[in-house]
């Protein structure tokens, strides 16, 4: 039997590739894993651009670089809490920062 996307697309009832459950449960269990997916993709979305505005300020010298390092470290803590990020993985790249920004300043 062919089990590539082909197959898939043209059997009724499947959503994205996937064979869609027909328990009441297993439905509700695809859609909350389909809503935490994508609010996982917003904090780490978030996460990624509060790091690159600390970045980018610590590096062209702006006089707004303590206040973007800070809300960088607010969102990183933010993510640990969420589970998004593992507590070493946020100490890291806090660590990071704090090296950019003490050079910086120095």
């Amino acid at each position: 039997m062919i089990m590539d996307a082909q197959f898939y697309e043209m059997k009724p009832g499947i959503k994205g590739g996937v064979i869609m459950p027909n328990i009441k449960s297993a439905k509700k269990r695809v859609k909350i894993g389909e809503v935490r997916a994508l609010r996982n993709k917003m904090v780490k979305s978030a996460l990624r651009t509060s790091i690159k505005k600390a970045d980018t300020a610590i590096t062209s010298a702006a006089q707004d670089k303590d206040v973007s390092f800070k809300a960088a470290i607010v969102t990183i803590d933010k993510a640990v809490a969420k589970g998004i990020l593992s507590k070493n993985t946020a100490a890291r790249r806090k660590s990071q920062l704090a090296t950019k920004l003490n050079k910086a300043n120095a």
